[in-house]
């Protein structure tokens, strides 16, 4: 599908969001990459493909979130706090050779934030809320609309920004001391829970944008 739009994009067709930005936010290593590159704070993160590295940045990090390289709704995550678990989990994907990526745990007041991002400003936000340290909806969590304090407004917008979007869902994480870090930068995020949270017709606000740019 991306190889399609690719082509689309190739003859002259105006893509949103382009095939390239997808590519940069379905990939958590080239997200995170281009979010530090523009001093975007974002948990500690390591990104290797051997299990010894894997068991060596535990070890540095201490308790992490170990995430699959490509994945969305919270489907694959596990926290990693104890050398048993990192034992099961880092030999686990091991196994089907797979890459590990570790980000140091933020710890929170068990909610974080979805902001969305459209034409270079936050048109909605809601708190996502769950009593573990998983929030995404898809997960059970729950949701409430939120007016974004216009820092972590501007936090949002720079991250789409970094990585070329036109439109994206930008998970905000504050911990308990005070600091806002950019989780995720989703360039095909989902609406459902944020427009059934704000009453805010995403879809309809989509394509007034669309419609700017023809």
């Amino acid at each position: 599908r991306v190889d399609a739009l690719h082509r689309l994009e190739d003859r002259g067709t105006r893509v949103v969001n382009s095939p390239r930005t997808i590519e940069r936010t379905v990939d958590k290593l080239w997200t995170s990459a281009l979010l530090e590159q523009c001093g975007i704070p974002t948990p500690e993160t390591v990104v290797c493909d051997d299990v010894e590295e894997a068991f060596a940045a535990y070890r540095t990090l201490g308790d992490v979130i170990v995430k699959p390289l490509f994945g969305s709704m919270g489907l694959g995550m596990v926290r990693v706090s104890d050398e048993e678990m990192a034992y099961r989990v880092f030999r686990t994907i091991e196994q089907i050779r797979g890459v590990y990526y570790l980000q140091r745990t933020v710890d929170h007041e068990g909610s974080d934030i979805r902001a969305f991002v459209l034409g270079g400003r936050v048109i909605a936000a809601i708190e996502r809320r769950a009593p573990g340290w998983r929030t995404n909806l898809a997960r059970g969590g729950t949701a409430r609309t939120i007016a974004l304090p216009d820092p972590l407004a501007v936090l949002a917008v720079r991250a789409a920004s970094a990585v070329g979007a036109d439109y994206a869902g930008v998970d905000l994480l504050t911990s308990r001391d005070g600091k806002t870090y950019v989780l995720e930068v989703n360039g095909i995020p989902g609406w459902r829970g944020l427009q059934e949270a704000t009453g805010l017709d995403v879809a309809g606000r989509l394509m007034d944008h669309l419609a700017a740019l023809l």
